[in-house]
């Protein structure tokens, strides 16, 4: 069973000074790169949550098979998109996988991994470990979604993933750890997709 995947990508990229969504790397988009390595592994099981700068992002994906929903909330934090993204699964989802808009890095050969060490146990969370954490991507089964959707402001997935640390499937993914965030993560990941 492959899980649900959403996207989150509503922030306003306020550390960068212009939308990451939209910059390009290797000639396209950082969030289209998400989105295409998302739908090679799910198909049109992706939904990508949108907020600031939204309008100028929906064209985006209209070229891809991925759904996406508006998180009117952005400026509350990253749970909100935790709450919008769950909200527009599908009524049968048993699993969503949470991945970062800006997780460009992160490719398909490693959400692939994460879904294999998972195997669609419906008793069990699964984590990328990276820098030390265990952190998103993550796939939550069906029993996590009443925790993630008590998330409120800045809290994001990986306290649900803490409190299940007990039980919690973990994959190493180094690509995980690389960030979109300031004009000096930019400048490096733009050497690396040149390369």
């Amino acid at each position: 069973m492959t899980p649900h995947i959403v996207i989150l990508a509503a922030g306003d990229s306020s550390r960068l000074g212009r939308p990451k969504q939209l910059v390009k790397l290797g000639g396209r988009p950082a969030l289209h790169i998400v989105v295409s390595r998302a739908v090679a592994v799910a198909g049109s099981s992706v939904t990508v949550v949108l907020g600031a700068h939204a309008a100028e992002i929906t064209p985006l994906l209209s070229k891809t098979s991925a759904s996406w929903v508006l998180n009117r909330e952005w400026q509350e934090g990253i749970a909100s998109s935790i709450r919008a993204g769950l909200a527009a699964l599908p009524p049968a989802c048993e699993a969503v996988l949470i991945l970062l808009g800006d997780q460009v890095a992160v490719t398909s050969d490693d959400l692939r991994r994460l879904i294999d060490a998972w195997r669609g146990l419906d008793t069990t969370p699964a984590a990328a470990v990276y820098d030390g954490h265990v952190g998103v991507p993550a796939i939550f089964p069906y029993f996590c979604f009443s925790d993630l959707a008590q998330l409120r402001g800045d809290q994001g997935a990986r306290r649900v993933l803490e409190r299940y640390r007990d039980r919690l499937v973990t994959v190493p993914m180094p690509n995980a750890a690389i960030d979109l965030d300031t004009p000096e993560q930019l400048e490096d990941l733009t050497r690396r997709f040149r390369e």
